[in-house]
């Protein structure tokens, strides 16, 4: 006879107020938002979800899956030769050792969504309203240009924990409801619950920061190609690069005695760290070496056409 072992194996998802998504109820709500088209940013998120990888990565997990869901290109290297969003690789605005402690704030899930590329508008309940939150949902769940990433606290739904971060999957206009892709898949399954009440639920404020909780809504970024090169903060040598800026440099000026602005090129330049060629990443001939040609973004395209040109 097999023995169970100790610890926790899911936990029963509190209905009422939420409903299990591949219950009856659950089932039935899902049709007919389809036949009213309110799921249609449902299909690219379901392709990338994913359960986040440690207990405190909810907010991790819920960017890159929206980040993959929106076909962003990382710019870097994930295993192999395959360039992938990955929790792993979300470190540019917070340690992850300390987000494996934590967890991660509002703030600092928006610093991520940008640092990777993303086009972010964050919204806290004090600065929106329900009304405004329900026109966003229902605009993100009609196309697949746009996601949500909801902040909320799950005691709201009588569900254990407090503080999490899940996408917003769908919507059904007839009962107002909102589909959450838990992230957390090993603890509740994706279940519908009032929109209302999880308005309510992003209302708490947060202990660690004493901010409101609130929602990320995210989409691809609609850049001009530069004429240049592009610095990008996704590169692996980021974090270094960061520290020279911001804690070497302002040392190196103290010391030198840095009068005028060529002094201050001429140290800046003189003394950048070995892995500093590394950071200029996004350069078009760079990308087609890796990839022979056959790849380049639209922005990258663009930037050889103005280049030719």
């Amino acid at each position: 006879m097999k023995m169970a072992m100790a610890g926790l194996y899911k936990r029963v998802l509190p209905s009422p107020p939420a409903v299990d998504f591949a219950s009856s109820d659950g089932k039935q709500l899902f049709i007919e938002a389809i036949q009213n088209g309110t799921m249609e940013g449902f299909y690219k998120l379901i392709s990338y979800f994913q359960t986040q990888s440690e207990p405190a990565y909810c907010g991790l997990a819920s960017l890159s899956m929206v980040l993959n869901a929106l076909a962003i290109d990382p710019g870097r290297k994930w295993k192999g030769p395959w360039r992938w969003f990955d929790e792993s690789m979300l470190d540019c605005c917070e340690p992850l050792e300390k987000v494996k402690e934590k967890g991660i704030s509002f703030g600092k899930l928006v610093c991520l969504a940008h640092c990777a590329g993303a086009k972010v508008q964050a919204f806290r309940t004090n600065q929106s309203s329900l009304d405004d939150f329900r026109k966003f949902v229902v605009r993100c769940s009609t196309s697949d240009d746009c996601h949500i990433i909801s902040s909320y606290h799950r005691a709201t739904f009588k569900q254990t924990g407090t503080g999490h971060f899940s996408p917003i999957g769908g919507y059904h206009a007839g009962r107002d409801m909102a589909l959450i892709l838990d992230v957390a898949r090993f603890k509740y399954p994706p279940h519908w619950v009032p929109l209302r009440l999880l308005w309510e639920a992003m209302e708490s404020v947060d202990e660690a920061t004493r901010q409101c909780r609130g929602f990320l809504l995210i989409s691809r970024p609609h850049r001009d190609p530069g004429l240049l090169y592009t610095l990008s903060c996704k590169h692996e040598s980021w974090v270094k690069v960061a520290k020279y800026l911001m804690d070497d440099v302002p040392n190196l000026v103290k010391t030198d005695d840095v009068k005028d602005v060529h002094k201050v090129l001429s140290v800046v330049f003189s003394s950048l760290p070995s892995h500093f060629g590394e950071f200029i990443k996004w350069i078009a001939e760079v990308r087609r070496r890796e990839d022979g040609g056959q790849n380049l973004s639209l922005e990258e395209n663009g930037r050889l056409s103005l280049k030719v040109l």
